[in-house]
């Protein structure tokens, strides 16, 4: 054990060695240099390297990866190039070169998952990958020797793997459907035949590549939202009534809890950091504890330590609807008031978690600890409507 805790120690050690790139020191390799290799861990735990593709004429390299929305908008298309030219001696190879602890909370907001290798891997299982999807996340080397800069960029290298393209797949941004022109299809096409395409070079839309250096911003994003004042106060029958009236009209997701229930305790962090990833889209979290009214000191404690704050994003939501707070105590000793206002289907378990969409209706209600993925995916679900 003594042994694992000194191994761990140094790979610590060494990973705090790494370059921290700055988003200026990284350039995009130059079309017509010799394509760098690579080995690299898959989402099935296999090491695959470029030279495993050496029988292939045309090799499509994208780096992409879970949370950005262009990226997740790119998965069907990305798919769609694979089914193209798999028997056409073409390799599909994609790369998450995110450090995952350089994404901010509120970068997640259009996504379920993070950038982590273990998210890749329920990412690729989810989408029915049929290709590789790398992690480089750990070193960046890969990334930084194609000079990746967005998510997705992607490169199409030939037979002798010479970069002969760079760029974006297409100009479909986030839009569902079919492109009317996929540059990466067209490059493809040229260096099958025996041609240079053109464009060689286009830019790349998307997310910017998130370097290492970047985790110094998370920290003091994380700094100063630990700083900011946490509020409570008092909730009566018609303020709850105002809550599922929803009159922002946007998404609200409404927590019942108390400081004597474990489960609420326990499921209290992923539902703030769940808040803190949707706070710059049109999302809020409240939270009603129904402790014994007026013994307010340790309800404001624990909610302090959770850092259940009020994002600046969330503030003309509140403005909107006459309120100053997203955290209550319901001071009625009577529940049944609050359930009749809130959620009828209430059994009076706690904890109990609701989803309001914008009209008020609920459209996720769970009773008990949340699973904190289902309660995003149900999220996201409600967001993806609006597009």
């Amino acid at each position: 054990m003594r042994r694992m805790k000194r191994i761990l120690a140094l790979l610590l050690a060494f990973a705090a060695l790494l370059p921290a790139h700055a988003d200026d020191d990284v350039k995009t390799i130059t079309v017509g240099s010799k394509a760098p290799d690579f080995q690299l861990k898959n989402v099935d735990g296999s090491m695959v390297s470029l030279g495993d593709f050496a029988d292939k004429e045309v090799v499509v390299l994208i780096f992409t990866c879970n949370h950005c929305p262009d990226a997740r908008a790119a998965r069907g298309r990305i798919k769609q190039l694979y089914s193209d030219y798999k028997d056409r001696n073409v390799a599909v190879i994609t790369i998450s070169g995110n450090d995952a602890e350089a994404v901010r909370l509120d970068e997640l907001g259009w996504s379920v998952y993070g950038d982590s290798f273990a998210e890749g891997v329920i990412v690729a299982k989810e989408e029915g990958y049929e290709f590789p999807y790398l992690y480089d996340g750990d070193t960046q080397e890969a990334t930084t020797a194609y000079g990746a800069q967005a998510t997705p960029h992607s490169f199409v290298l030939d037979k002798d793997r010479i970069v002969r393209y760079t760029g974006r797949l297409d100009d479909m941004k986030r839009k569902p459907g079919k492109p009317e022109h996929s540059y990466i299809h067209a490059a493809v096409d040229s260096v099958l035949a025996g041609e240079l395409p053109d464009p060689a070079v286009t830019r790349a839309v998307g997310c910017s590549t998130k370097w290492r250096s970047k985790r110094k911003m998370v920290d003091k994003v994380n700094a100063d939202w630990k700083a900011q004042p946490v509020t409570l106060e008092e909730l009566d029958e018609e303020g709850a009534k105002k809550l599922r009236a929803n009159a922002a009209g946007n998404l609200r997701l409404i927590n019942f809890w108390s400081t004597s229930c474990v489960p609420c305790l326990a499921e209290f962090p992923a539902l703030v950091e769940t808040y803190r990833r949707y706070q710059t889209r049109a999302f809020d979290f409240v939270t009603i504890s129904l402790d014994p009214p007026g013994e307010t000191e340790p309800v404001q404690k624990f909610l302090t330590k959770q850092q259940a704050s009020l994002s600046s994003h969330t503030q003309q939501i509140l403005e909107k609807e006459g309120r100053s707070t997203n955290n209550y105590i319901f001071k009625d000793k009577n529940p049944d008031p609050l359930a009749e206002a809130i959620d009828a289907e209430w059994s009076g378990a706690l904890p109990y978690t609701v989803l309001l969409d914008g009209s008020g209706n609920i459209v996720y209600r769970h009773e008990g600890e949340v699973e904190p993925v289902a309660l995003r995916k149900a999220i996201i679900k409600e967001f993806d409507k609006q597009l």
